[in-house]
């Protein structure tokens, strides 16, 4: 597969699996940032390669081979975000678009030697679960912040937003993976967010509080 053809098999990956149903070629052309009609040239091509079923006015579902495809580019993007975070000391909100580039590495030898090098890692630096060599994904428990109820805790397992300004901002608050977070009160007006994290308490907008999963305690 060409570069372009990973990035979209990638992209419907996602959007399948936030939407649980097939996907049109206007969200797909949303997401790669391009026309629609560049979407259904590339559609044509996917289907003819047994990647997606697509049928024209129709939504666009991966193919079981289109799946498998898919969660491999997604499992070398997380072993590469792993190996840049906790070998080479860069930040999280730095890794994505370094292992963007890196992803599209053909050989399969070297991201399996890659995975036993690094402990065989079931997540990556964000809390996103990363695919074995089979395509298995170990599910975790989780919900967002927002949905917790007041005196609840849940330790911190994951980020619904990977920006690197929200990342940034989580780093300033020092909330990160792992971070245990009591949940005290939440405020009628905005929904704004009362919490306890390491030890001090802070207000947070219902915004940040919607894109952090928390696994409770």
């Amino acid at each position: 597969m060409t570069f372009s053809e990973e990035n979209y098999l990638k992209s419907i990956y996602h959007l399948t699996a936030a939407l649980e149903t097939e996907v049109s070629t206007n969200a797909i052309a949303e997401i790669m940032e391009t026309k629609a009609s560049s979407v259904t040239d590339m559609l044509k091509k996917l289907a003819e390669k047994d990647l997606v079923n697509y049928k024209k006015y129709q939504g666009v579902s991966l193919t079981e081979n289109g799946k498998l495809a898919a969660k491999m580019i997604v499992r070398k993007h997380r072993l590469w975000e792993v190996f840049l975070v906790e070998k080479l000391n860069f930040s999280w909100d730095e890794v994505h678009d370094i292992a963007e580039q890196l992803e599209h590495i053909k050989s399969e030898q070297l991201i399996n030697r890659l995975d036993d090098f690094l402990g065989n890692p079931t997540e990556d630096p964000h809390g996103d679960p990363i695919p074995d060599a089979n395509g298995r994904i170990i599910k975790i428990e989780k919900q967002l912040l927002s949905e917790l109820e007041e005196n609840q805790t849940g330790v911190c397992v994951g980020v619904k937003d990977t920006s690197s300004e929200f990342l940034k901002y989580l780093d300033k608050q020092e909330i990160a993976l792992g971070s245990k977070i009591e949940f005290l009160s939440k405020e009628s007006f905005d929904l704004s967010v009362r919490i306890k994290v390491n030890g001090r308490e802070l207000s947070i907008s219902n915004k940040i509080a919607s894109n952090l999963f928390v696994k409770l305690v």
